[in-house]
């Protein structure tokens, strides 16, 4: 591999970006959201951390702001809790951490890349991440931490669309997730993935994030993170069918993505995003909803944002 590889990242901030509620100021906040969690990836990435330290700061970043579902901005399962999922993938070596279903961990990828080099494991989850989280000291925040008035009142809504049997699934947007891909310095790819799932969820549910293969992968050639409707992205293995058809079919990324979220997942009957990048600096990141909120700086160091189809 080139060791002067120039670095690149992409972010996302889920594709469940409906037009109509996108006022001029919450426009204004996302896209500064999105600028601080690029910037956090890419001077590690310019300072020589690698794609995996990068992905981790710019996920972090996003989880620590209460516009995203992921972290502080968490969505609030059936029973009035955050459930609160995440995965993460080294491209070079094929290693992977993920949890699922924790309620007290602040910031879900740091938990998710400790299960990856501190424990035999690729995924925990619930009580047990929780223990495992406490035994190597990260702390333990209160479940109140995650609570915003914004998400609390989307619970509400639902519950109340449920007692009237109004609710329609595929009108529900299923995709509030963060996520980031990074080629490093030294031609190296990674991929995270966090969010609090679906609002109003039940049962323990878990959706694509955590999954490796299904909203996260990476390998030597390419990098994805996912965010869609979870049920679907599982079903297709989203994220390692993009990259299987760039190593085994030899599709360029642009193609193999698009084929993916814009071909196989509409035809299951779900919907979403990605992103993806690989190993020479190209980008992709094909959605088939109003938006997604999204953000990245190319090979030539340029730095984009963007938020609705057409940007």
């Amino acid at each position: 591999m080139s060791h002067a590889t120039t670095p690149v990242i992409v972010i996302h901030g889920g594709a469940g970006v409906v037009a109509k509620e996108m006022t001029p100021e919450k426009d204004k906040a996302v896209r500064a959201e999105l600028a601080k969690a690029l910037h956090a990836g890419y001077d590690a990435l310019k300072a020589g951390a690698s794609s995996l330290d990068a992905v981790a700061k710019a996920i972090v970043v996003m989880e620590d702001s209460p516009l995203f579902n992921a972290g502080k901005g968490a969505v609030f399962n059936h029973d009035g809790r955050n459930e609160l999922d995440a995965s993460i993938m080294d491209g070079a070596t094929l290693r992977a951490g993920a949890i699922a279903n924790v309620h007290r961990i602040r910031n879900p990828i740091l938990l998710a890349r400790a299960v990856m080099e501190k424990s035999p494991h690729v995924m925990l989850i619930d009580d047990g991440a929780e223990q495992f989280a406490k035994s190597i000291g990260m702390p333990l925040v209160d479940p109140k931490y995650f609570y915003t008035e914004e998400r609390w009142q989307q619970l509400q809504q639902a519950l109340k669309e449920e007692q009237e049997q109004s609710v329609d699934p595929a009108k529900t947007p299923h995709h509030g997730t963060v996520g980031a891909v990074a080629l490093d310095s030294k031609g190296n790819l990674a991929a995270g993935t966090s969010t609090g799932g679906m609002t109003n969820k039940r049962f323990g549910r878990v959706g694509d994030s955590p999954i490796i293969g299904a909203g996260t992968y990476a390998d030597v050639r390419c990098a994805v993170s996912a965010t869609g409707w979870g049920e679907f992205y599982i079903r297709a293995t989203a994220a390692r069918d993009i990259c299987a058809r760039v190593e085994y079919r030899g599709d360029t990324l642009t193609k193999a993505a698009d084929d993916v979220v814009l071909g196989v997942i509409p035809k299951l009957g779900g919907d979403g995003g990605v992103i993806a990048l690989d190993a020479q600096g190209n980008i992709a990141m094909p959605f088939n909803t109003d938006g997604m909120y999204r953000a990245w700086i190319d090979r030539d160091g340029k730095m984009h944002i963007a938020i609705l189809a057409g940007e």
